[in-house]
């Protein structure tokens, strides 16, 4: 039986919901705090970081001024930039499946990312990702001009309306409160994963709350009974 979904288009954030790239941020982050005078992070601290905009992380986890974050952030990217912003990250399992099937449903899909837009299309083009999305949208280089999720969200819709898609019913999938309260600044439900990085009090506010691949496919896609 065809598939449908009960959504017009679907939103991806992208770190912590479809790729796992802790490995490189945290190797990145370390050579950087230490770089600047800071600990490096442990593992467990990550959750601090993954998520919100570098620029905002740098000043609210290590008491940076604006102006030193800046001045991190530039040394955090050329560090990504390097190692071709690939370097350790991978999919969780399901994910890119659950992607294709949506688009082979017909139903289009943009990205709606807090990192950099060209980290967003390196990983998306690394994992043959890319062709399934009507749009790409990450945050600017600088995370300064388009940084914030609801300017984020905004953005991939606008796209997906210049691209033709029916945003009437739009849905996000992400990991983080900042998802959510990005998501409610423009009637955006969103559905929260577990598998990223985020406290459990993160959810709240979010429409549905899954801990696997296959209860957000339930979400996405249902039998068309005609």
């Amino acid at each position: 039986m065809p598939l449908r979904s009960p959504f017009s288009c679907v939103l991806w954030d992208v770190d912590g919901t479809i790729v796992d790239a802790s490995e490189g941020i945290l190797r990145r982050l370390a050579v950087t705090l230490e770089h600047f005078g800071h600990p490096a992070p442990t593992y467990a601290e990550l959750v601090h970081w993954i998520g919100p905009p570098m620029f905002e992380s740098f000043q609210t986890n290590v008491g940076m001024t604006p102006e030193q974050s800046t001045g991190a952030v530039a040394f955090y990217r050329t560090l990504g930039k390097a190692d071709g912003y690939t370097t350790g990250a991978r999919l969780y399992p399901g994910i890119a499946e659950l992607i294709a099937d949506l688009a082979a449903a017909g139903v289009p899909q943009g990205t709606a990312s807090s990192k950099p837009e060209i980290q967003v299309r390196a990983l998306m083009d690394h994992f043959a990702l890319a062709p399934y999305f009507a749009s790409i949208t990450g945050a600017t280089s600088d995370e300064r001009t388009l940084a914030t999720k609801a300017d984020i969200i905004a953005e991939s819709l606008r796209r997906l309306r210049v691209a033709g898609v029916d945003t009437s019913r739009p849905v996000l999938i992400g990991d983080r409160h900042h998802d959510v309260d990005g998501g409610a600044v423009h009637d955006v439900p969103v559905i929260f994963v577990r598998w990223g990085f985020s406290w459990p009090h993160e959810s709240e506010g979010a429409t549905a709350v899954v801990d696997s691949v296959d209860e957000l496919r339930s979400l996405l896609l249902v039998e068309d009974a005609g």
